[in-house]
């Protein structure tokens, strides 16, 4: 039997809303403890938000090793790659707005916790457990792309933009402010581009797509995949592959879970 939490629904508009400001100013306290704590441990977050910048890097040592398996050239990515600071305030300003990003990444799970605490009285018991299952897999799909990010995309993406040239005649002098957008920018990226079998669930619970169809249009799918590939990664081919290979595999787990859910809602409604 489905229910709601009677003392949430009896509370007033008003009492709503001091529910939601406490919750959110123990949000941002939490933010702020643990963006101060990023901001103290300053050399280890570098070393690890820069270490694509080495040629030791784990991802430059795998794929030196494949290549050299494969009897090819696996002398790539072996040299540093050098940063600068333009701006008198740059390195301070870099230091804290990462400070604030990578608080607001590690309070994510706080911050959910509010979240389902403020909105679950107030669904009926079946719909509690579908938004914990929801919330649950955007956060597990976020932090894998935000995974393949770090240790694929960008360490190839950048190298490949930072050795590019027009012309002999032209230096490309890589900034820190750079370096960490462009690092930010792929990785939000590829959590949402993650988020690809939570859609196709979504798509399918309203009724708008099921396996027959995903499976029938695989082709098509693997083409899109690629062309939206080939957007988010350097024009080479070797990254392009890297880049699709996980993306078709989310594509290939969104045809299970929805065949999944199709035949549990056959057996559902067959009980």
């Amino acid at each position: 039997m489905n229910s709601r939490t009677t003392a949430t629904t009896n509370l007033t508009f008003g009492q709503h809303l001091d529910e939601l400001r406490r919750r959110i100013v123990r949000i941002v306290a939490v933010v702020v403890v643990l963006a101060v704590c990023v901001f103290y441990f300053k050399q280890q977050v570098f070393d690890i938000l820069l270490a694509p910048c080495s040629p030791d890097f784990v991802s430059f040592r795998m794929l030196r090793d494949m290549l050299s398996a494969l009897g090819l050239d696996a002398d790539i990515f072996s040299g540093n790659l050098p940063l600068i600071a333009t701006d008198i305030s740059s390195q301070f300003m870099a230091h804290l707005s990462v400070s604030v990003y990578l608080g607001i990444l590690l309070a994510s799970p706080f911050i959910l916790h509010q979240i389902l605490g403020f909105v679950l009285p107030a669904l009926y018991d079946n719909e509690k457990r579908y938004a914990i299952t929801l919330l649950r897999s955007v956060y597990l799909l976020f932090f894998a792309g935000l995974a393949v990010a770090y240790l694929i995309l960008f360490p190839i993406s950048c190298r490949f933009l930072a050795g590019y040239s027009v012309s002999s005649s032209v230096t490309s002098l890589i900034t820190l402010d750079s370096y960490l957008s462009l690092f930010i920018s792929l990785s939000l990226l590829m959590g949402l581009v993650f988020q690809l079998p939570i859609v196709s669930l979504t798509l399918a619970r309203m009724g708008l797509i099921d396996a027959e169809f995903m499976s029938k249009y695989r082709r098509h799918a693997l083409i899109a995949i690629m062309v939206v590939a080939a957007i988010i990664t350097p024009p080479d081919i070797l990254t392009l592959l890297i880049v699709t290979l996980p993306l078709y595999c989310l594509y290939e787990l969104s045809i299970l879970g929805v065949r999944m859910r199709g035949l549990k809602k056959q057996h559902t409604t067959s009980a």
